[in-house]
């Protein structure tokens, strides 16, 4: 059998009844049909086809699936499998033309329509397998929120951690078994939460009330508040951060390696400003190394990569990046060299510094590779007695290249 071989088919609550005759055809004639356990309790048991749950590792299960190329294999899937769903993982796998995917209705869709939400001014996050930590990049006034579930607990924690984060008057409303016999809502708010479990198969619909000036608010532009971050002073400044980041330029999908992260600020912005952004912090202080983990998942992005070691040999293994910023240690012998010769055509590296010794690293690497030098100077009105008075910080010198 060649062309399509590979069938993914999005099942709803109601199981194959709500199938397309399209998609029920496929199941019908599968000859491998692999899924969950309640997946493939939906299609009656037929001897003489094949039937595979998922492992753990997941790969394990894609691994067979892949060994199978040429016959009908049929995954059985919840709602839609390219959103947060098994779908992403297999394209990942198998090229497009040997696919065909059939989604059903997905859970966000569902939920809006049960709520009047429109669906493009939601902010759709699953929380499956994934830290809770993720909230606090989506937390905002005015907000609305919605979360797949891990299981039946989660509402309960995300509950208590909206309440721990001011928002205790929010709205959250347990959305259970959509479109099947088992259908039914939870609602309360966050601080009023009294259902430690709810159906494990739920989706968290949450509209955002801050509980006042007190609450959790970190926009998403990059120049947070130097207070937003534990840190022991190695740390970029608010409106040299913000700088920082325009000249790295965040775009779709790229990667961007901080070295000599300090307290992780950067690489912490940078993957605030998109969902699809990665980042790699390198730090050769465990010290250091802890703060950055903590202030990551702090501010809602938990998925940084932290190295621990010294940079440039730390910098080995690493997928290579699309951006590079030098915030510490531009003066190591062969580390700025070694960040642009693995960039890519359009990379941007930019390196900081704010002693002699490191400006003058930056001249002599701008007449190597050109770019643009750039002096940051920055003063903060602070009292003077009963005045006022601008209390000057320290100088930054900034290289900003871009490779050709």
């Amino acid at each position: 059998m060649t062309g399509r071989w590979l069938s993914i088919v999005g099942l709803g609550e109601d199981g194959l009844e709500g199938l397309s005759p399209v998609a029920r055809g496929l199941v019908d004639r599968a000859e491998v049909l692999v899924g969950g356990t309640r997946h493939l309790a939906m299609v009656p048991e037929n001897g003489a086809v094949e039937r595979m749950t998922w492992a753990s590792p997941l790969r394990l299960t894609i691994e067979e699936i892949l060994r199978r190329r040429g016959r009908r294999v049929v995954v059985l899937a919840t709602g839609d499998p390219m959103w947060y769903g098994i779908g992403v993982t297999l394209a990942r796998a198998v090229p497009p033309a040997e696919m065909l995917i059939l989604p059903a209705a997905s859970a966000f869709g569902l939920a809006c329509a049960r709520l009047g939400w429109p669906l493009a001014e939601v902010e759709c996050l699953t929380l499956h397998g994934r830290p809770l930590a993720l909230l606090n990049g989506v937390v905002a006034p005015g907000a609305r929120l919605l979360l797949l579930s891990n299981d039946g607990t989660t509402p309960a924690e995300v509950a208590r951690a909206l309440t721990a984060l001011g928002y205790g008057p929010s709205r959250l409303v347990a959305l259970e078994h959509m479109g099947g016999a088992k259908e039914r809502q939870v609602e309360a708010t966050a601080e009023g939460w009294a259902a430690e479990r709810v159906a494990d198969l739920n989706t968290l619909a949450v509209e955002c009330v801050a509980a006042g000036p007190e609450a959790f608010v970190r926009p998403r532009v990059p120049g947070l508040p130097d207070e937003a971050f534990i840190h022991d002073g190695q740390l970029t400044k608010r409106e040299i951060r913000a700088a920082t980041l325009a000249a790295l330029a965040p775009l779709p999908g790229q990667r961007l390696w901080d070295v000599g992260a300090g307290c992780g600020s950067v690489a912490i912005e940078w993957l605030r400003c998109g969902r699809s952004l990665r980042a790699v912090a390198v730090e050769r202080e465990a010290r250091r190394a802890a703060m950055i983990a903590e202030n990551a998942a702090a501010l809602g992005v938990p998925q940084l990569e932290i190295v621990t070691g010294e940079a440039p040999a730390a910098l080995a293994d690493l997928p290579a990046p699309d951006a590079v910023f030098i915030g510490g240690g531009v003066t190591a012998p062969g580390l700025a060299e070694r960040c642009w010769e693995v960039l890519p055509r359009g990379g941007r590296l930019v390196a900081n510094a704010v002693t002699v010794e490191g400006e003058a690293r930056l001249i002599a690497l701008r007449a190597a590779i050109g770019g643009t030098l750039t002096r940051l100077a920055v003063s903060r009105a602070e009292p003077v007695g009963p005045f006022t008075g601008w209390r000057p910080l320290r100088p930054v010198t900034q290289l900003a290249a871009a490779k050709p």
